[in-house]
Parts: structure tokens; sequence; C-alpha cells
């Protein structure tokens, strides 16, 4: 039994998938990004979630296979990783398990851990691609100054163009009322209030903002559809950046896939496959095979030395809540 764990700024996800494919058990517990609550987060949702996905799954951590974890900010303050390395042992209590950036999950779900780039946009953003071994990662940068694309950028750019509308230095579209009945605001200066005192200036719950952009871009919003657009072509960036530090050919068709909440928007997502397609390099455009957090079981049976045969793999495709199932419903 392999045990997949996805942290995100948004909610951290647990899944357990046996060697026939079968997904056995599922967990979600709350964001395991550490650095606005401190590094003894990761501990207290890593045990919260990972007793919960066994109890479900009718074993104890001790007869989990192999683990991985791919946690938000890891890497990112060398300082932290012995801590960070360290955690699982306490809630599994084994040494059979490896440490990572979420993004490996990305990767690893959206093309099977085969040689290639997946973009992740989600609460931040950045890519991670391999190619014969090698690992690169690009962006991800924080919200304070990049994650560029991300449903934060996302979601800032829609309150500063608000702002603007309020003030009259844009004309008012339909962004203004959706974030008005969103944030249930008296006047529109207590828009202030709400991000700034209500929220603390929380990432998450001003990421999840990017979803009103959305709507307004859906009600005709030219502003917000802008914003949208120019998100995709940021992502689409990436991707290049990364085909050229992984020093993939310039007649080399690069496989590309994308992973995160942001895609959800047509208009991302179409902005993205554009700015692709506009490149001088080729590249093919994939439907994810697998949500992250699957990607982060099959890592995990890989780093054991036995990765999942090709028919177990046919059957986790099918399994229900994965890219493909979800596909095929529609």
């Amino acid at each position: 039994m392999f045990l997949g764990v996805d942290g995100g700024g948004t909610k951290t996800a647990f899944c357990m998938v046996d060697r026939s494919g079968r997904i056995v058990a599922r967990a979600q517990a709350a964001s395991s990004y550490y650095f606005s609550h401190g590094i003894e987060l990761v501990g207290h949702v890593l045990k919260e979630g990972v007793e919960a996905v066994c109890a479900e799954a009718g074993l104890p951590p001790a007869d989990v296979e192999y683990a991985f974890f791919g946690l938000p900010g890891y890497g990112e303050a060398a300082r932290d990783l012995p801590v960070l390395n360290a955690t699982p042992r306490a809630v599994l209590g084994h040494d059979r398990y490896a440490c990572d950036n979420d993004m490996v999950c990305g990767w690893a779900g959206s093309l099977g851990a085969l040689d290639g780039i997946n973009v992740i946009s989600g609460t931040g953003s950045m890519t991670y691609g391999e190619r014969l071994g090698r690992g690169v990662r690009i962006g991800g940068w924080s919200e304070m100054f990049g994650d560029e694309g991300s449903a934060h950028w996302i979601a800032v750019r829609g309150l500063n163009a608000f702002s603007r509308m309020s003030d009259g230095r844009l004309p008012e579209g339909p962004l203004a009322e959706v974030f008005r009945r969103h944030l249930d605001l008296a006047s529109d200066l207590d828009v202030i209030d709400v991000v700034h005192n209500q929220w603390q200036g929380d990432r998450s719950r001003i990421a999840a903002l990017s979803r009103s952009v959305a709507e307004a871009a859906a009600l005709g919003d030219e502003v917000a559809t802008r914003i949208l657009t120019d998100a995709g072509r940021e992502l689409a960036l990436l991707v290049e950046v990364t085909r050229e530090r992984l020093e993939f050919g310039p007649d080399e068709t690069v496989p590309v896939s994308y992973s995160g909440g942001t895609f959800g928007a047509h208009t991302v997502l179409e902005a993205f496959a554009s700015g692709l397609k506009n490149r001088l390099t080729p590249y093919e455009l994939r439907h994810p095979l697998y949500e992250p957090v699957v990607g982060a079981a099959l890592y995990a049976a890989k780093l054991a030395g036995t990765p999942l045969d090709q028919p177990a793999l046919d059957a986790l495709r099918t399994a229900p809540g994965t890219p493909a199932s979800r596909e095929d419903d529609r």
C-alpha cells in the first residue's frame, strides 16, 4: 500500500493506493503551508490526515509500504529542511518515506512521472519538469513578489480593478458588483477592513477571490477577462523558461500538462494553450492523467523501487474522481 500526500495553500490531500491501482482510502486536512503559521503546523496536519486515511483504509501507519509527502514551501528555507524531513517519521513510525515540494505531486500526477513539464497554478504558481532524470523548478517566488498567473495573483489584480472602478479610474463593469455581493460590503472602502483586518491578509482567503474574477469574466467584464488571459500567458512563459533550463532540443516536442484550481477558469486554460501554441518550439498539451495526490502515491511506489505496472495505471485512470473519469463524465 502506497501513501501519497499533496500539501497546498488551501488544503492537504491524502490518498492510499494499492498495487492493483485501486484507491483504497482518501482523507483531507487543513493547509500545510507553514510560513504564516509556524513549522509546527506541518506535524499537526500530517498527523490528522495520516490517521484519517489509515483509519479509512483499515491499516496502521506501520503497514504503509512507502509514502511520499509533497509539502508546500519545501526547499524554500534551507534551515527548515531537517525538521520537515523528520516530521513524517513521528507520524508513520518508520523511515519508508520521502519529502519534496508539492510541485512534484502535480508533475507526477499530470504526466504519470514521465519526462515533460507540469505547470501548477493554485494559491501560488510554479512549474516543475524533468528530463533524463534531472528536475527543474521555475517560479513559486511567493505571493509578495511572484506567483504570476496564480489564484492569489489573479485575486490581487481583481481587487486592484475593484478599487479603480470604485474611484472611477476604470469604467465600472460586472466585477464591481460581484465583489460587493461576495464580500457583503456596506461601502466599497470596507474591502480594506475585510482583507486586512478580518482576514489578516490570509493568502488562501484572498486567493479564493479569483473565483469572483472568473465569475465577472463570465458576465462579460472586460477587465476580469484580461486578468485571466494575462494569467494564462504568464503560465505559458513559465513553461518556456523551464524548457530552456531542461535543455530540450528546439525540435523536440515537449509534453506539458497542468494542475491546480486556477485552470478551472476556461479563459486561463485557453490563454495558456494559446501561449504554448504560439511559441516557436513545439509542445504537446496533455490533459492531466491523475490528480496530484494520486501522483504522490505513484511517486511513492516508484521511489520504493516497485512502480505500478501498466494494468494498475490503467485501472487508476478510471478510478472515480481522477481527471480521466471526470472527462468521461462530461
